[in-house]
């Protein structure tokens, strides 16, 4: 991975130098967020190179205040006379914006005073030979699990490196730097005239942390042959047990539905929901800032205010929101560090993964979601749906062409059980969940 043009301190310094300009411009409050990242993503299709590609981006976004009106601009220059015309361009778009009661910086009071080492920067040269010959080997791997694998979407590897800060006219600085690696695998199985697909990922901060390319191209492939000879599923109400790989969006459609800007607009099922039964009992949610190679992982949020670890949700419970400090203004409350979003969330099991279908019984094991049926004023919730039918915890045949309904409000309180198989590259550390009852509409 290619070393950055900018080390830390020469970030820094010309954020410094552009909140000088800011205040000789008459500007008067203004925060800076400078960037830049690079990076190599490969992807091959049946043995061959589809596509090579190496990134090198910067960029800065400037947002002055007059008062409490408020204007943003962005270069991809750093120049000093990109950078002054940069502040002057943020100015004139506040002169002409309505004053905001509630805009403004974040409370010096609440900014970060420790930064610790949450461990997310490991760079490592991948050599493009090396990385094609990665993408070749997951690819084989998926491919040679059966016959019946008949095409491929192609293998992926990639790898990103980002150095970045964020600092205001009030004081405060601060910035990082982090890498991100990534390998993932789709192929396609047919039989009898039928074609399905499926496919498998591994991310990870450190390269050294991923799986190997043989074992994500196997998964990808055993995934994918598993859902040979689907069927239809008959009209009715079952339990319905989410993978791993689709439990994550329920839990990131809460963060949705308790975050400011939906609370604020009222346009959330979810409001005034603080300290009352959101979920189930056996759920709980853990927002830890400080997980060591975290994927959301961070000693302040995009405001600067210091991040807290903190239990959102006690035993179905709600007991916070996430909230910036524009938010929490127009709800009359104080900023919980999140501007920017939630970090890492951490659902803590409820069962071993092998116990679920146990657990599940007779009913529907959900591997895949599609479209977006999904209404977070009502909690209304319709998507389509694949995966796996199941008699007296085993699995008897796929499913597809399906449709999976419910209520979010319903579908939270019904939650039966949490597995342990979480994905260890997500900033939403949830494994399988079980959902007492839905309806599902088949044939």
């Amino acid at each position: 991975m290619s070393e950055f043009s900018h080390s830390q301190q020469q970030l820094q310094d010309l954020s410094l130098l552009i909140l000088d300009e800011a205040r000789r411009q008459g500007a008067s409050a203004c925060d800076v967020d400078i960037s830049e990242g690079c990076g190599l993503n490969v992807s091959v299709r049946l043995g061959e190179v589809e596509t090579l590609e190496y990134n090198r981006d910067k960029g800065v976004g400037v947002t002055v205040y007059l008062g409490q009106q408020k204007g943003h601009a962005s270069s991809s220059d750093f120049t000093p006379d990109a950078l002054r015309d940069t502040v002057a361009a943020a100015l004139a778009i506040a002169r002409f914006t309505a004053a905001d009661p509630c805009a403004g910086l974040a409370d010096p009071a609440l900014f970060a005073r420790e930064f610790g080492d949450y461990d997310l920067y490991h760079p490592e040269t991948l050599p493009v030979e090396e990385a094609i010959r990665q993408a070749q080997a997951c690819e084989a791997a998926a491919r040679a699990v059966d016959p019946r694998i008949s095409n491929s979407e192609g293998a992926s590897v990639a790898g990103n490196a980002a150095n970045w800060v964020y600092a205001n006219s009030l004081g405060f600085i601060g910035g990082g730097m982090s890498t991100r690696y990534s390998l993932s695998a789709a192929v396609i199985a047919e039989e009898s005239g039928s074609m399905q697909r499926d496919y498998w990922y591994d991310v990870a901060r450190a390269r050294a942390d991923l799986g190997s390319p043989e074992w994500v191209g196997r998964r990808a492939g055993e995934r994918t042959v598993r859902r040979l000879g689907a069927r239809r599923l008959k009209t009715g109400s079952y339990p319905v047990l989410f993978e791993a790989t689709q439990a994550g969006s329920l839990i990131g459609q809460w963060v949705s539905a308790v975050s400011g800007s939906s609370l604020y607009r009222q346009s959330s099922f979810l409001l005034d929901s603080l300290d009352t039964q959101v979920f189930s009992p056996c759920v709980s949610i853990i927002e830890d800032p400080f997980l060591p190679r975290g994927m959301a992982s961070g000693a302040f949020d995009s405001e600067g205010v210091a991040t807290r670890r903190r239990n959102v949700v006690e035993a179905g419970m709600q007991r916070g929101y996430f909230l910036g400090s524009y938010s929490a203004r127009k709800l009359g409350m104080q900023t919980t560090g999140n501007a920017g979003g939630a970090h890492n969330l951490i659902v803590p099991a409820t069962h071993k993964a092998d116990a679920l279908l146990r657990e599940l019984g007779t009913g529907l094991y959900v591997t895949e979601l599609l479209g977006h049926g999904i209404n977070l004023v009502t909690g209304d919730y319709s998507r389509g749906a694949a995966g796996f039918w199941v008699e007296n915890g085993q699995i008897q045949y796929p499913v597809e062409e399906i449709t999976i309904a419910g209520n979010l409000r319903d579908m939270y309180r019904q939650i039966v059980a949490i597995g342990d198989d979480v994905l260890p590259g997500s900033s939403r550390r949830v494994g399988s969940i079980l959902i007492e009852s839905m309806t599902v509409a088949g044939v």
